[in-house]
Parts: C-alpha cells; structure tokens; sequence
C-alpha cells in the first residue's frame, strides 16, 4: 500500500477512440518509470475516457511532461491533477443496484440517484448492461444498508415507471446459484388450468375461480381442487395438445441457456401439473421439476388430485428441498412469480423477483421485471447482454437482431 504522503498525479485522458491510444500512453509513461495505482477506462459512442492513479517519486514534473505531450500527439485531451497517497478505502455496504427502462429516461436516473444520495450511499461505478430490447444500467454502490435501499428504491421504481434490483455485491454476487421459476403466466405465457378447461367446455367457470385464487381472495389448494373437478371426464389426449401449444415467454429459452451455461441449477415448481411442466421442463434442459399430478383412470380425467398440492406453502418447500439437493445456500437462490400463490417462495429466496406480477406480489418481492422478456432477470444477476450474445455465437446459437425482442 502506497505511503499515504505520496505524491501522485491524477491523469485523465479523453478523446476519439481508436487502437493503440493505450498502449502509446504506457509506453511513454513507461520510460519515465511510474507505478500504476488505479486504472478505469471506458468508451461511449466511440468516445475513450481513461483515467489513471500514477506515481513517479521525483519523476513526477518528468511524467507531467510526457504524458500532456503524449496526449497532444494522439489528439486526446489530457489533464493532470497533482495529490498525495493513493485513492481513500471503500466503505463497506457494498451494493450492486440494476436499474431497467423501456426506455430508461434521464429523469429517472435522476430521481435514482437522488434517492442514492439522501440514503448517505455513494455511486462508486456506473455501466451498461444492455441497450435491447430494454435499457440496463447497473450502479456499484458502497455505504448502504441494503434492506433499507431496497424499499426506498422499491418506491421511487414506482413513481418513476422503472424496475430496479438491489443486491449484495463482492462474493455474494458470483458462485454457483439456484433459480427457480413459476411455470403458468411466468416461464410460459399461459395458465394450463385454463387452457384444458376451454377444451372441456368450462373455461368461463374455470377463470373466474383462477382469477380470484391468483389475486389471494381464495384458498389456492380449495380453489385447485374446484377447478380441476370441473375437468371430470376431459381426454388425456387434451394434455398432449395442451402441451404441443404452449407458448414460451420472450427469452425463456435464452433465460435457461445462459444459466446452464454458468452452471447454475434450474428449477421450476408449478401450481399447474406434472404431466405438462414436467416434458416442457424436460424439453428446456431444467434440472428440478415440482407440480401437481392430475388423476388420470382409462385415458380420461378423474377431477381428482394425486398427493399433496403444491400451493404457497408447498412452492417454498420446494425451493428449499432444491437448494438442500444442490448444496446451495439460500441465500444464493433465487425464486421468480407471478401469482399470490409465489409469495413464500419469493420472500424465503435469497432474491425474489416478481416478473410481470400481481400488485401484491409487485409489493412484496425484492425486486420486479415489469417488461415482458424474462431474460431480463439476467440482468438483474450483472450478466450483461454482450455476453449472452457472445456466448450464443461461440456455440452457433441463432441469436436476434437486434430490433427484435429476444426468444
């Protein structure tokens, strides 16, 4: 560690970027000897900024010099600011705060900001995580109470239409973690329940009850069994068909790709049934699947149930039977929903995301994805759109254009 009475020089850089504007201020401050303390660049729309903490000793009227000449050469713009040590020790309360607009205005990075601030919490590092099909930026923060943060970023992402994540930063950001998703309105865009009750001719009896389970007015495992009594003598053949029509949500399959890539454990535990979650997990590479089993006698639908239901309760039993399996900690798992019936899962996950979720469950969660591509949630982990897209290329994956949502 530097002497904290070391004279250093503050050099900053800016300019038109192009190749070998680094390397030719390096190898003139090489001549002159100096240590490098700290060093950040970035490059925005083809503009470089390159800032860097150096110390020459006695050579410092010698490494002013070189470096404005150097600079002058290129055509950059330099300036040099004389100090002493090295640049003051971060706090702790380290954070990681993921901000997603559709689009992302000024005036809401404003108010985040702001927020930042009157909190006592400093803005550390700020970068792009994606520019499509939505606006990401993730902010690397140091001296926040990260539950307090949570909520007071949780109420302005409301007032300023805008979904924001709060996590841990260091360690706690990187490892092997669990994910596990809800299946209908979440994973897939459809509710299965009520897509074999429109086969069996009972979808306006089926919806409503759906409807008021969903939104917590009723007793999801009451509510299930009424539902699925209404599907009394439906063919097992209308599972297969529901099955072959199921739609994916935008980015389900990028979503589960690039996790499985990271090595990551996927799960999805369903309030819906077995007999479809179970080959849709299957056909996606999902490592856990948990739902309901429907009882099937000569081919047809009973209306009856088989086993324990999977309700609120049973979600989160199955996420931590998950984590158990996998020897991961729950505080590196984390729960997606959508639906009152998700809000055990969510709030026992080490982050509980709401993906395009009920106002109650909006309330409660951690964060919400309010934009309809469930890659998105990626984000929120730091994984920047780049590199999904790198990855797809390195293995042959088609991947979208770029005015395109993702799949």
């Amino acid at each position: 560690m530097p002497d904290p009475v070391t004279h250093t020089l503050l050099v900053t850089v800016s300019g038109d970027d192009r190749p070998g504007v680094t390397s030719s201020l390096f190898d003139a401050i090489a001549e002159v000897g100096a240590e490098v303390l700290d060093l950040e660049q970035v490059v925005v729309r083809g503009h470089l900024t390159l800032a860097l903490l150096l110390s020459a000793g006695t050579r410092d009227e010698r490494l002013r010099e070189v470096v404005v000449n150097v600079g002058s050469s290129l055509g950059m713009h330099v300036t040099v600011e004389s100090g002493r040590g090295d640049n003051p020790a971060r706090r702790g309360g380290r954070a990681a705060v993921v901000v997603i607009g559709a689009p992302l205005q000024a005036s809401a990075v404003a108010a985040i900001s702001a927020r930042i601030a009157a909190h006592g919490a400093n803005i550390d590092r700020i970068r792009r995580l994606s520019r499509y099909p939505v606006t990401t930026v993730e902010l690397d923060i140091s001296g926040a109470d990260i539950t307090a943060l949570r909520l007071e970023l949780s109420l302005e992402a409301a007032a300023s239409g805008v979904d924001i994540a709060v996590s841990p930063a260091g360690l706690a950001r990187r490892g092997q973690r669990l994910i596990v998703m809800d299946v209908d309105s979440t994973l897939i865009q459809d509710e299965v329940i009520d897509l074999l009750a429109a086969r069996a001719g009972k979808e306006a009896e089926v919806a409503a009850v759906t409807a008021a389970a969903m939104n917590g007015d009723l007793d999801f495992a009451e509510s299930l069994r009424a539902r699925v009594a209404l599907l009394a003598g439906l063919p097992g053949s209308a599972l297969d068909e529901v099955r072959d029509g199921i739609r994916l949500t935008a980015g389900a399959r990028t979503l589960v790709r690039t996790l499985k890539r990271l090595g990551f454990t996927v799960a999805v535990v369903s309030g819906g049934f077995i007999e479809v979650v179970g080959p849709l997990a299957a056909d996606l590479g999902i490592d856990h699947a948990h739902a309901n089993r429907l009882d099937i006698r000569d081919g047809f639908l009973t209306g009856d149930l088989v086993g324990e239901i999977v309700d609120r309760q049973g979600k989160a039993a199955a996420l931590r039977r998950f984590a158990a399996a996998e020897h991961v900690p729950m505080s590196r798992t984390v729960a997606i929903g959508d639906g009152a019936n998700d809000l055990d899962m969510l709030a026992a996950a080490g982050l509980g995301i709401a993906f395009n979720a009920k106002p109650i469950v909006r309330e409660q969660a951690d964060a919400a994805v309010s934009v309809p591509y469930l890659d998105a949630v990626l984000y929120l982990l730091g994984i920047t759109r780049e590199e999904i897209e790198d990855a797809d290329e390195a293995d042959g994956t088609p991947t979208p254009a770029p005015h395109l949502p993702p799949r």
